[in-house]
């Protein structure tokens, strides 16, 4: 168990929107730039190129019919369904369909049935960087946001917690850019948009990890290290 959930940050519901307009609007710019090559690299999603990730983005307003649709789909789990969906709809759409419609759903208030307005928050910050780092490109995510997104990912139950969030525990996360923490034991310090990520199971994280426990933290989260 996590000691506390960590705080959730000053962000209301709206204000929470608006970064996620923001996120949609300047993603959809960085998509933009890029060449075809870029577009085919893998992301930091296991088995994901950057393409598969900028396709599952589109579908963050699913409604009950379109839920039920992919469920129809299903690939003998909820991540390997909602993999196989995002890889046709990077098939069947071109690069300026995808980046039309993630820009279109700015100023939306809509999100997909089952989840909150703070997983489509999560989903845009995490996938952003899952796009932009492994290009060694910039893609600026607001510290607070982050934070508000980690909190939410340390406390939910439902939808499922994701397996790193549990592999935290035992630890105290402490941000070093925005009043933010939570757990308890051993600290790890890192910018907002690492514990981010870190909380996301992303190990492109881990060279960012300082404090006391950074090592015994990065050695429990490694890709080699056995669960």
């Amino acid at each position: 168990m996590i000691g506390e959930a960590g705080k959730m940050g000053e962000m209301d519901r709206d204000q929470v929107w608006q970064v996620i307009d923001a996120q949609r609007d300047s993603l959809a710019d960085l998509l933009g730039d890029l060449s075809d090559d870029q577009w085919r690299q893998p992301s930091l999603c296991t088995g994901w190129t950057v393409r598969d990730v900028a396709a599952h983005l589109t579908l963050q307003q699913i409604g009950l019919g379109a839920a039920i649709a992919m469920m129809a789909q299903w690939r003998g789990s909820l991540d390997r369904t909602v993999h196989h969906v995002a890889c046709r709809r990077a098939a069947a759409l071109s690069t300026a369909q995808i980046i039309a419609q993630i820009r279109g759903m700015a100023g939306s208030r809509r999100h997909n049935v089952g989840v909150t307005y703070l997983e489509t928050l999560t989903d845009i910050l995490v996938h952003g960087q899952d796009i932009a780092v492994p290009l060694g490109l910039r893609h600026d995510m607001p510290a607070p946001a982050a934070a508000v997104a980690a909190g939410r990912l340390l406390s939910m139950r439902w939808p499922r917690p994701l397996p790193a969030t549990r592999k935290v525990a035992g630890f105290r996360l402490v941000a070093a850019d925005t009043p933010w923490s939570a757990g308890q034991g051993p600290e790890v310090r890192a910018p907002m948009s690492a514990l981010l990520l870190l909380c996301a199971g992303r190990h492109a994280a881990l060279p960012d990890l300082s404090g006391p426990g950074a090592d015994a933290l990065t050695a429990r989260l490694s890709p080699s290290a056995t669960a």
